[in-house]
């Protein structure tokens, strides 16, 4: 991965100096009657309370169980240490060990995981996705490869959700989007998606949505449900739409030269904690969003809701 770091990026690092140091560290006494504890931390991007905040909690307490101690994991919501690019730089400088990395903006940097965000391409059951995510070889081959290009290490690929509409007025056709100021991740392809719509694609970066939603810089946005509810999107604009047009993917990833540092134990720790958060995290997902659409309702009554596009709408 070979970016230019701005000037935010080195503010960033001179203040995560101490992370840099060597894992495990601690006073002289304590090194000298016990084995140190390693310390490892993971980044998400999203906010506490939130899907992969569930994930990355279940994570730590999985791994810190399972080595008996021996291991910390330290979490960092999103904005703690910068923005998703530069969380993904982190992992790669080896400052954190583990983030979540989705393609919305990891398509600039691999393009081949924008096919995640293809619309109308998942099926409208959750299990099977989850099946074709987690337990296709030839998937799991292919994207290994391509994230190891990029010296990153994939552990798992799942769903958040799907994506809903929230907007100024009501969308059902490709039509309804002419003009639409639409925020986007950076990726190229959803910019061409809603180009393609008719719509004006706007990137902006995932703190700075609701004040442009309120200022009326954009019109509308794409998040799952729990994402707007707990970024109170639902408050600033007046329809959501439930297009079942995508599924919010998301990868967690780790630093392929970190990884292959470890143990063969310590390497197993980690696929057999990863292992048997793919089935825990679907279940999260599917409560979240189902919890979250009850209290939007009960929140805002008067918000307009389509459950889901016609048959000829999606056609």
């Amino acid at each position: 991965m070979n970016s230019t770091l701005s000037l935010k990026m080195f503010q960033l690092c001179g203040l995560l100096i101490c992370l840099t140091m060597p894992a495990g560290c601690e006073s002289q006494s304590a090194a000298s009657t016990k084995e140190p504890v390693v310390q490892w931390r993971f980044a998400i991007e999203e906010t506490i309370g939130s899907v992969q905040h569930q994930y990355a909690m279940k994570f730590k307490e999985l791994i810190e169980t399972r080595s008996e101690g021996k291991i910390e994991v330290t979490i960092y919501p999103y904005g703690t240490l910068g923005t998703s690019d530069q969380i993904t730089e982190l992992v790669d400088m080896e400052v954190i060990q583990f983030a979540m990395a989705s393609p919305g903006h990891l398509g600039k940097l691999i393009p081949e995981v924008q096919v995640f965000l293809l619309h109308f391409l998942f099926s409208d059951d959750d299990e099977i996705n989850n099946k074709v995510l987690n337990e296709d070889p030839k998937l799991q081959e292919t994207f290994d490869e391509l994230y190891a290009r990029k010296d990153l290490k994939l552990l798992s690929i799942f769903s958040e959700g799907w994506q809903v509409w929230t907007t100024k007025k009501d969308i059902q056709t490709p039509e309804d989007f002419q003009g639409v100021k639409m925020r986007v991740m950076t990726t190229p392809l959803l910019l061409a998606a809603y180009e393609a719509y008719g719509a004006s694609p706007t990137p902006l970066p995932y703190s700075e949505v609701y004040s442009a939603l309120q200022l009326n810089m954009i019109d509308g946005q794409e998040n799952p449900v729990f994402a707007i509810q707990e970024m109170n999107f639902y408050e600033v604009t007046d329809w959501m739409i439930f297009a079942r047009h995508a599924p919010f993917i998301t990868t967690a990833v780790t630093n392929r030269y970190f990884f292959n540092s470890l143990s063969p134990e310590r390497q197993k720790l980690v696929f057999g904690v990863v292992s048997d958060l793919n089935g825990y995290i679907l279940n999260v997902q599917k409560q979240f969003n189902r919890e979250r659409l009850d209290l939007i309702r009960k929140n805002r009554p008067k918000l307009k809701i389509v459950d889901e596009l016609t048959p000829e709408a999606r056609a």
